[in-house]
């Protein structure tokens, strides 16, 4: 299968500590994969590296054949790779549809776009897309309003309306009512099969991650311990030890 991401040698230190050592893998096209470690294993800094929030001190980073550690935020998002957040960064005083408007892939390159003039194909759009996460009824009111699972969703509405080749999702659960878990996971699913989004998932509920992902990368001191399915990360003693140990990264 042909990698969309490939991830090789990455190194990433702040002073002298070494969040990620020599950190390789990669994630085919079209697939959803996961990526877990005890906290402070190195999860979030690979992912920042990937989308270009800080520079790597040594390795390489690959998106669809291309070379693109040496590109910032805005470069590596119109290439079609995105991140989203543990704590949600969504415009609190902007409703949900507006939210949704400054994230299409035009109004990125001039953010007065949606002052003179909003499509009648973006507005449609945003609300298709809140309708897919479930926050319709909730279009015309802040974003700031919403609860922090809400905003999660929004988060993620905001992502898919980047038209994104590749998502990678930070904890997309956290927060998230537990009652609504599955919804969430079903449309995961749906957004990989039926818009085509490739997606690496950090997360840290197990039973998340073991039905969604069909492989697993497990971080663990900022190096790679473990990959394979599901079923056997599960079972791997060096995984179970890096958890119940405390690995601390």
């Amino acid at each position: 299968m042909t990698a969309i991401l490939e991830v090789h040698g990455v190194r990433k230190a702040f002073g002298g500590v070494v969040a990620n050592n020599d950190v390789t893998l990669s994630v085919p096209e079209g697939k959803i994969f996961g990526l877990i470690g005890p906290n402070g294993s190195g999860k979030t800094t690979l992912f920042n590296s990937i989308v270009g929030y800080h520079p790597i001190d040594a390795g390489s980073i690959r998106f669809q054949g291309r070379e693109i550690s040496k590109l910032r935020v805005p470069g590596i998002a119109r290439l079609g790779l995105l991140r989203t957040f543990q704590q949600t960064r969504v415009y609190s005083k902007m409703t949900c549809v507006q939210n949704m408007i400054i994230s299409a892939p035009r109004t990125h390159r001039d953010w007065s776009y949606m002052f003179r003039r909003i499509s009648p194909t973006d507005t449609r759009k945003a609300e298709e897309l809140l309708k897919f996460v479930g926050l319709y009824a909730k279009r015309h009111l802040r974003a700031g309003d919403l609860s922090f699972g809400q905003q999660k969703l929004l988060e993620f509405a905001m992502a898919l309306m980047s038209e994104p080749k590749m998502l990678l999702l930070d904890e997309p659960t956290a927060g998230i009512n537990p009652t609504l878990i599955n919804g969430l996971m079903n449309r995961l699913r749906r957004a990989n099969s039926e818009f085509g989004i490739t997606l690496l998932v950090i997360e840290h509920n197990m039973r998340v991650i073991m039905n969604l992902a069909e492989h697993i990368y497990c971080l663990a001191h900022g190096q790679l311990l473990a990959d394979g399915a599901p079923e056997a990360i599960q079972s791997d003693p060096r995984v179970i030890d890096a958890y119940l140990g405390g690995a601390h990264g």
